[in-house]
Protein backbone atom coordinates (compact mmCIF):
# COMPACT_ATOMS: atom_id res chain seq x y z
CA UNK A 1 0.00 0.00 0.00
CA UNK A 2 1.15 3.12 -1.40
CA UNK A 3 1.25 5.80 2.02
CA UNK A 4 -0.40 9.68 1.33
CA UNK A 5 2.10 11.94 1.32
CA UNK A 6 1.10 14.64 4.73
CA UNK A 7 1.45 18.14 4.89
CA UNK A 8 0.83 21.18 7.41
CA UNK A 9 -1.61 23.94 5.90
CA UNK A 10 -2.34 25.65 9.14
CA UNK A 11 -0.78 26.83 12.46
CA UNK A 12 -2.09 28.40 15.40
CA UNK A 13 -1.05 29.28 19.04
CA UNK A 14 -1.12 30.44 22.55
CA UNK A 15 2.07 30.45 24.06
CA UNK A 16 3.97 32.32 27.37
CA UNK A 17 5.71 34.62 24.58
CA UNK A 18 3.12 35.16 22.06
CA UNK A 19 -0.37 34.97 21.74
CA UNK A 20 -0.61 33.82 17.82
CA UNK A 21 1.39 32.63 15.20
CA UNK A 22 3.09 35.77 14.52
CA UNK A 23 3.77 36.93 18.08
CA UNK A 24 5.13 33.55 18.95
CA UNK A 25 7.51 33.38 15.94
CA UNK A 26 9.05 37.38 17.16
CA UNK A 27 9.21 35.84 20.81
CA UNK A 28 11.44 32.82 19.28
CA UNK A 29 13.72 34.65 17.15
CA UNK A 30 14.10 37.66 19.25
CA UNK A 31 14.86 34.97 22.36
CA UNK A 32 12.27 36.10 24.93
CA UNK A 33 12.03 34.81 28.20
CA UNK A 34 8.21 34.28 29.08
CA UNK A 35 9.19 33.42 32.75
CA UNK A 36 8.01 35.85 34.98
CA UNK A 37 6.42 35.58 39.07
CA UNK A 38 3.06 33.85 39.63
CA UNK A 39 0.09 35.55 39.31
CA UNK A 40 -2.76 32.87 39.38
CA UNK A 41 -1.93 32.39 43.73
CA UNK A 42 -0.40 33.48 46.34
CA UNK A 43 3.02 31.80 46.28
CA UNK A 44 4.50 33.00 49.51
CA UNK A 45 4.97 29.21 50.86
CA UNK A 46 5.56 27.86 47.83
CA UNK A 47 9.26 26.55 46.82
CA UNK A 48 8.88 28.24 43.07
CA UNK A 49 7.15 31.53 43.11
CA UNK A 50 7.49 31.72 39.06
CA UNK A 51 5.89 30.39 35.73
CA UNK A 52 5.84 30.88 32.38
CA UNK A 53 1.86 32.03 32.31
CA UNK A 54 -0.09 32.93 29.42
CA UNK A 55 -0.23 36.96 29.12
CA UNK A 56 -2.79 39.67 28.20
CA UNK A 57 -5.51 36.91 27.67
CA UNK A 58 -9.06 37.10 28.30
CA UNK A 59 -11.50 34.51 28.09
CA UNK A 60 -14.14 37.10 27.45
CA UNK A 61 -12.58 38.04 24.19
CA UNK A 62 -13.02 34.76 22.64
CA UNK A 63 -15.88 33.41 24.69
CA UNK A 64 -19.51 34.48 25.97
CA UNK A 65 -19.14 34.95 29.71
CA UNK A 66 -21.41 31.62 29.91
CA UNK A 67 -19.66 29.68 27.87
CA UNK A 68 -15.68 30.66 29.50
CA UNK A 69 -17.32 29.39 32.67
CA UNK A 70 -18.12 25.70 31.02
CA UNK A 71 -14.06 25.43 30.08
CA UNK A 72 -11.81 24.98 31.77
CA UNK A 73 -8.40 26.75 30.81
CA UNK A 74 -6.93 24.21 29.07
CA UNK A 75 -10.07 23.30 26.73
CA UNK A 76 -10.03 27.22 26.04
CA UNK A 77 -6.49 27.62 24.98
CA UNK A 78 -7.31 25.01 22.52
CA UNK A 79 -10.24 25.92 21.20
CA UNK A 80 -8.11 29.17 20.74
CA UNK A 81 -4.74 28.03 19.19
CA UNK A 82 -7.26 25.45 17.00
CA UNK A 83 -9.41 28.55 15.52
CA UNK A 84 -6.55 30.24 14.46
CA UNK A 85 -4.96 26.93 12.66
CA UNK A 86 -8.33 26.76 10.80
CA UNK A 87 -8.98 30.34 9.64
CA UNK A 88 -4.68 30.01 8.50
CA UNK A 89 -5.71 26.69 7.09
CA UNK A 90 -8.93 28.81 5.61
CA UNK A 91 -11.00 25.58 5.77
CA UNK A 92 -14.45 25.89 4.76
CA UNK A 93 -16.88 22.97 6.20
CA UNK A 94 -19.26 23.56 3.74
CA UNK A 95 -16.61 22.87 1.34
CA UNK A 96 -14.88 19.72 2.40
CA UNK A 97 -16.17 15.82 3.37
CA UNK A 98 -16.84 16.63 7.35
CA UNK A 99 -16.52 12.66 8.02
CA UNK A 100 -12.98 12.92 7.01
CA UNK A 101 -11.65 15.86 9.12
CA UNK A 102 -10.75 14.57 12.61
CA UNK A 103 -9.64 16.27 15.81
CA UNK A 104 -6.65 14.21 17.89
CA UNK A 105 -5.43 16.37 20.77
CA UNK A 106 -2.53 15.99 23.21
CA UNK A 107 -3.18 16.60 27.02
CA UNK A 108 -0.97 15.46 29.67
CA UNK A 109 -3.16 16.16 32.58
CA UNK A 110 -6.36 18.21 31.41
CA UNK A 111 -8.36 20.05 33.90
CA UNK A 112 -6.17 19.76 36.85
CA UNK A 113 -7.49 23.67 37.80
CA UNK A 114 -11.13 22.65 37.65
CA UNK A 115 -10.26 19.33 39.62
CA UNK A 116 -8.65 21.12 42.46
CA UNK A 117 -11.10 23.42 42.79
CA UNK A 118 -13.90 21.44 43.51
CA UNK A 119 -11.87 19.10 45.27
CA UNK A 120 -11.00 22.17 47.61
CA UNK A 121 -14.57 23.35 47.96
CA UNK A 122 -16.01 20.07 48.74
CA UNK A 123 -13.70 20.01 51.58
CA UNK A 124 -13.89 22.77 52.70
CA UNK A 125 -18.00 22.18 53.07
CA UNK A 126 -20.16 20.40 54.99
CA UNK A 127 -19.40 16.96 53.76
CA UNK A 128 -22.68 17.41 51.05
CA UNK A 129 -21.63 16.91 47.89
CA UNK A 130 -22.56 19.83 45.94
CA UNK A 131 -20.11 19.75 42.94
CA UNK A 132 -20.34 22.24 39.89
CA UNK A 133 -22.39 20.35 37.08
CA UNK A 134 -19.76 20.77 34.85
CA UNK A 135 -17.04 19.64 37.07
CA UNK A 136 -16.38 16.43 35.07
CA UNK A 137 -16.79 17.90 31.45
CA UNK A 138 -14.25 20.52 32.04
CA UNK A 139 -11.96 18.39 33.67
CA UNK A 140 -11.66 15.12 31.47
CA UNK A 141 -8.75 15.60 28.77
CA UNK A 142 -10.89 14.45 26.04
CA UNK A 143 -12.94 17.68 26.23
CA UNK A 144 -10.99 20.08 24.23
CA UNK A 145 -10.94 17.88 20.68
CA UNK A 146 -14.24 16.90 21.59
CA UNK A 147 -15.13 20.54 22.02
CA UNK A 148 -12.88 21.49 18.85
CA UNK A 149 -14.58 19.22 16.76
CA UNK A 150 -18.47 20.47 17.99
CA UNK A 151 -17.67 24.08 17.35
CA UNK A 152 -16.22 23.73 13.94
CA UNK A 153 -18.39 20.33 12.84
CA UNK A 154 -15.74 18.11 11.89
CA UNK A 155 -17.15 14.23 12.57
CA UNK A 156 -13.89 12.08 11.52
CA UNK A 157 -11.63 10.25 14.25
CA UNK A 158 -11.81 12.44 17.60
CA UNK A 159 -9.92 11.56 20.61
CA UNK A 160 -6.81 12.85 23.08
CA UNK A 161 -3.55 10.95 23.75
CA UNK A 162 -2.28 11.07 27.19
CA UNK A 163 1.70 10.04 27.05
CA UNK A 164 2.53 13.12 29.87
CA UNK A 165 5.03 15.79 28.01
CA UNK A 166 4.93 13.36 24.79
CA UNK A 167 1.30 13.78 24.53
CA UNK A 168 0.96 16.10 21.94
CA UNK A 169 3.42 15.10 19.74
CA UNK A 170 1.78 11.54 19.86
CA UNK A 171 -1.10 13.06 18.59
CA UNK A 172 0.86 14.69 15.68
CA UNK A 173 2.10 11.27 14.87
CA UNK A 174 -1.48 9.64 15.48
CA UNK A 175 -2.54 12.26 12.99
CA UNK A 176 -0.15 12.31 10.21
CA UNK A 177 -0.25 8.12 9.93
CA UNK A 178 -4.74 8.35 10.04
CA UNK A 179 -3.72 10.39 6.84
CA UNK A 180 -1.28 8.54 5.82
CA UNK A 181 -3.12 5.40 5.26
CA UNK A 182 -6.12 6.93 4.05
CA UNK A 183 -8.98 7.77 6.62
CA UNK A 184 -8.84 11.22 6.87
CA UNK A 185 -8.24 14.23 4.49
CA UNK A 186 -7.37 16.79 7.48
CA UNK A 187 -6.76 16.32 11.04
CA UNK A 188 -6.68 19.24 13.42
CA UNK A 189 -3.71 18.13 15.82
CA UNK A 190 -1.95 19.65 18.67
CA UNK A 191 -2.11 20.27 22.55
CA UNK A 192 -3.17 22.51 25.32
CA UNK A 193 -1.97 22.56 29.11
CA UNK A 194 -2.71 24.82 31.99
CA UNK A 195 -1.16 23.39 35.16
CA UNK A 196 0.33 26.49 36.87
CA UNK A 197 -1.97 25.64 39.74
CA UNK A 198 -1.33 25.19 43.37
CA UNK A 199 -1.91 21.37 42.83
CA UNK A 200 0.33 21.57 39.46
CA UNK A 201 3.25 23.64 40.77
CA UNK A 202 3.14 22.10 44.71
CA UNK A 203 3.40 18.79 43.13
CA UNK A 204 6.38 19.10 40.84
CA UNK A 205 7.87 20.92 44.01
CA UNK A 206 7.40 17.66 45.61
CA UNK A 207 9.00 15.65 43.48
CA UNK A 208 11.83 18.09 42.99
CA UNK A 209 11.46 18.63 39.14
CA UNK A 210 10.87 22.33 39.00
CA UNK A 211 13.91 25.19 38.81
CA UNK A 212 13.74 27.27 42.75
CA UNK A 213 15.62 29.77 41.00
CA UNK A 214 13.17 32.73 42.55
CA UNK A 215 15.69 35.42 42.63
CA UNK A 216 15.90 35.87 38.80
CA UNK A 217 13.41 34.08 37.00
CA UNK A 218 14.00 35.38 34.00
CA UNK A 219 17.08 33.19 33.42
CA UNK A 220 15.65 30.30 35.15
CA UNK A 221 15.15 27.91 32.32
CA UNK A 222 18.47 27.17 30.85
CA UNK A 223 19.04 23.84 28.83
CA UNK A 224 22.51 23.05 28.72
CA UNK A 225 23.93 25.42 31.45
CA UNK A 226 25.73 23.91 34.08
CA UNK A 227 23.80 25.57 36.37
CA UNK A 228 20.51 24.41 35.39
CA UNK A 229 18.58 23.01 38.42
CA UNK A 230 15.04 21.75 37.02
CA UNK A 231 12.13 22.93 34.58
CA UNK A 232 10.22 26.08 34.44
CA UNK A 233 5.86 24.94 33.95
CA UNK A 234 4.46 26.89 31.62
CA UNK A 235 1.01 26.64 29.46
CA UNK A 236 -0.46 27.31 26.87
CA UNK A 237 -1.53 25.44 23.34
CA UNK A 238 -0.41 24.94 19.72
CA UNK A 239 -2.64 23.24 16.85
CA UNK A 240 -1.33 22.18 13.72
CA UNK A 241 -3.51 21.44 10.62
CA UNK A 242 -2.49 18.12 8.65
CA UNK A 243 -3.85 17.32 5.44
CA UNK A 244 -3.09 14.79 2.80
CA UNK A 245 -1.30 16.51 0.13
CA UNK A 246 -3.37 16.41 -2.67
CA UNK A 247 -6.58 17.20 -0.96
CA UNK A 248 -4.63 20.25 -0.42
CA UNK A 249 -3.21 20.86 -3.88
CA UNK A 250 -7.01 20.53 -4.84
CA UNK A 251 -8.67 23.41 -2.58
CA UNK A 252 -5.14 25.79 -3.59
CA UNK A 253 -4.08 25.65 0.55
CA UNK A 254 -0.95 27.32 1.07
CA UNK A 255 1.74 24.38 2.22
CA UNK A 256 4.27 25.23 5.54
CA UNK A 257 6.27 22.03 5.18
CA UNK A 258 5.72 18.14 4.89
CA UNK A 259 5.37 15.87 7.40
CA UNK A 260 8.11 13.11 6.47
CA UNK A 261 8.27 10.75 9.87
CA UNK A 262 7.45 10.20 12.96
CA UNK A 263 9.28 7.82 15.43
CA UNK A 264 7.89 6.51 19.28
CA UNK A 265 9.78 4.08 21.85
CA UNK A 266 9.99 4.02 25.43
CA UNK A 267 13.03 4.05 27.76
CA UNK A 268 11.44 0.71 29.99
CA UNK A 269 13.59 2.73 33.24
CA UNK A 270 11.78 5.17 35.58
CA UNK A 271 8.85 6.81 36.59
CA UNK A 272 10.15 10.10 36.15
CA UNK A 273 13.95 10.34 34.94
CA UNK A 274 15.46 9.20 31.66
CA UNK A 275 17.93 6.41 31.18
CA UNK A 276 21.55 7.88 31.78
CA UNK A 277 22.50 6.51 28.53
CA UNK A 278 19.96 7.95 26.57
CA UNK A 279 19.26 4.53 25.15
CA UNK A 280 15.51 5.17 24.10
CA UNK A 281 15.86 8.72 22.90
CA UNK A 282 18.51 7.33 20.74
CA UNK A 283 15.48 4.55 19.48
CA UNK A 284 12.93 7.13 19.06
CA UNK A 285 15.09 9.16 16.71
CA UNK A 286 16.55 6.14 14.75
CA UNK A 287 12.81 5.11 14.62
CA UNK A 288 12.22 8.67 12.91
CA UNK A 289 14.48 8.27 10.34
CA UNK A 290 13.87 4.68 9.31
CA UNK A 291 10.00 5.97 9.41
CA UNK A 292 10.77 8.49 7.10
CA UNK A 293 13.37 6.96 4.98
CA UNK A 294 15.96 9.42 5.89
CA UNK A 295 19.43 9.72 6.16
CA UNK A 296 20.79 11.10 9.30
CA UNK A 297 23.11 13.38 7.29
CA UNK A 298 19.99 15.05 5.88
CA UNK A 299 18.97 16.81 9.41
CA UNK A 300 19.82 20.38 9.45
CA UNK A 301 18.19 21.32 12.66
CA UNK A 302 17.15 19.69 15.91
CA UNK A 303 14.46 21.10 18.48
CA UNK A 304 15.28 19.32 21.54
CA UNK A 305 13.36 18.22 24.36
CA UNK A 306 15.93 20.07 26.17
CA UNK A 307 13.54 20.68 29.80
CA UNK A 308 16.53 21.85 31.83
CA UNK A 309 17.27 19.37 33.98
CA UNK A 310 20.51 17.65 35.22
CA UNK A 311 19.53 14.27 34.03
CA UNK A 312 17.62 15.01 30.82
CA UNK A 313 19.69 17.59 28.99
CA UNK A 314 23.03 15.57 28.92
CA UNK A 315 20.88 12.20 28.20
CA UNK A 316 19.07 13.63 25.31
CA UNK A 317 22.90 14.99 24.07
CA UNK A 318 24.56 11.41 24.09
CA UNK A 319 21.67 9.79 22.00
CA UNK A 320 22.20 12.54 19.13
CA UNK A 321 26.08 11.75 19.51
CA UNK A 322 25.21 8.08 18.95
CA UNK A 323 22.54 8.32 16.00
CA UNK A 324 24.32 11.60 14.43
CA UNK A 325 27.79 10.50 14.61
CA UNK A 326 30.40 13.42 13.62
CA UNK A 327 27.35 14.74 11.26
CA UNK A 328 25.97 16.52 14.94
CA UNK A 329 28.50 18.66 14.80
CA UNK A 330 26.83 20.36 11.73
CA UNK A 331 23.62 20.55 13.43
CA UNK A 332 21.46 23.34 15.18
CA UNK A 333 20.52 22.13 18.27
CA UNK A 334 18.71 24.15 20.34
CA UNK A 335 15.40 24.06 23.28
CA UNK A 336 13.05 26.26 22.74
CA UNK A 337 12.14 25.78 26.58
CA UNK A 338 14.61 28.15 27.64
CA UNK A 339 11.88 31.04 26.37
CA UNK A 340 8.44 29.22 26.72
CA UNK A 341 9.26 26.92 29.50
CA UNK A 342 8.00 23.06 29.95
CA UNK A 343 4.59 23.25 28.69
CA UNK A 344 3.79 19.49 29.54
CA UNK A 345 1.10 18.05 27.06
CA UNK A 346 1.30 21.05 24.53
CA UNK A 347 5.07 21.15 24.55
CA UNK A 348 5.43 18.63 21.34
CA UNK A 349 2.88 21.04 19.40
CA UNK A 350 4.22 24.35 20.07
CA UNK A 351 8.24 22.83 19.66
CA UNK A 352 6.58 21.23 16.21
CA UNK A 353 5.22 24.75 15.41
CA UNK A 354 8.66 26.45 16.24
CA UNK A 355 10.68 24.13 13.99
CA UNK A 356 8.44 24.45 10.75
CA UNK A 357 8.61 28.79 11.23
CA UNK A 358 12.53 28.45 11.47
CA UNK A 359 12.59 26.09 8.79
CA UNK A 360 10.93 28.47 6.99
CA UNK A 361 12.26 31.53 7.89
CA UNK A 362 15.52 29.86 7.72
CA UNK A 363 16.01 30.73 11.28
CA UNK A 364 17.24 28.91 14.11
CA UNK A 365 15.77 30.06 17.46
CA UNK A 366 17.95 30.16 20.55
CA UNK A 367 19.11 28.57 23.59
CA UNK A 368 18.78 31.65 25.83
CA UNK A 369 20.20 31.97 29.58
CA UNK A 370 23.60 30.37 28.94
CA UNK A 371 26.20 31.51 30.76
CA UNK A 372 28.51 27.75 31.83
CA UNK A 373 29.63 25.64 30.50
CA UNK A 374 28.65 22.03 31.54
CA UNK A 375 32.08 19.68 31.29
CA UNK A 376 29.65 16.65 30.91
CA UNK A 377 28.15 18.22 27.49
CA UNK A 378 31.03 17.76 24.26
CA UNK A 379 31.64 21.12 23.46
CA UNK A 380 31.46 20.13 19.67
CA UNK A 381 27.52 20.71 19.72
CA UNK A 382 26.00 24.06 18.10
CA UNK A 383 23.23 24.71 21.09
CA UNK A 384 22.77 28.00 19.24
CA UNK A 385 23.32 29.89 22.44
CA UNK A 386 21.75 32.70 23.51
CA UNK A 387 21.37 34.33 20.39
CA UNK A 388 19.15 32.85 17.09
CA UNK A 389 21.45 31.81 13.84
CA UNK A 390 20.89 31.84 10.38
CA UNK A 391 20.91 29.00 8.04
CA UNK A 392 19.31 27.50 5.59
CA UNK A 393 16.98 24.42 7.11
CA UNK A 394 15.83 21.46 4.74
CA UNK A 395 14.93 19.17 7.65
CA UNK A 396 14.41 19.54 11.40
CA UNK A 397 13.75 16.77 13.86
CA UNK A 398 11.55 17.67 17.29
CA UNK A 399 11.92 15.34 20.06
CA UNK A 400 9.59 15.44 22.88
CA UNK A 401 9.78 13.12 26.19
CA UNK A 402 7.64 12.32 29.22
CA UNK A 403 7.46 11.11 32.51
CA UNK A 404 6.47 7.06 31.85
CA UNK A 405 9.45 6.67 29.99
CA UNK A 406 7.33 7.77 26.97
CA UNK A 407 9.67 9.05 23.53
CA UNK A 408 7.92 10.84 20.56
CA UNK A 409 10.22 12.69 17.27
CA UNK A 410 8.85 13.76 14.94
CA UNK A 411 10.75 14.61 11.22
CA UNK A 412 9.39 17.95 9.05
CA UNK A 413 11.12 18.84 5.33
CA UNK A 414 11.22 22.12 3.73
CA UNK A 415 8.03 22.38 1.13
CA UNK A 416 9.30 23.23 -2.32
CA UNK A 417 6.74 23.85 -4.28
Amino acid sequence: MELKRVVVTGLGALTPIGNSISEYWDGLKNGTSGCAPITYFDTEKFKTKFACEIKNYDPQDHFDRKEARKLDRFAQYALVSSSEAIEDAQINVDEIDKFRVGVIWGAGIGGLETFQNEVINFAEGDGTPRFNPFFIPKMIADIAPGNISIKHGFMGPNYTTVSACASSANALIDALNYIRLGHCDIIVTGGSEAAVTQAGMGGFNAMHALSTRNESPETASRPFDATRDGFVLGEGAGALILEEYEHAKKRGAKIYAEVVGGGMSSDAYHMTAPHPDGIGVERVMLNCLRDADMDPKEVDAINTHGTSTPLGDVAELKAITKVFGDHAKNININSTKSMTGHLLGAAGAIEAIASILSMQHGVVPPTINHTTVDENIDPSFNLTLNKAQEREINVVMSNTFGFGGHNACVLFKKWDA
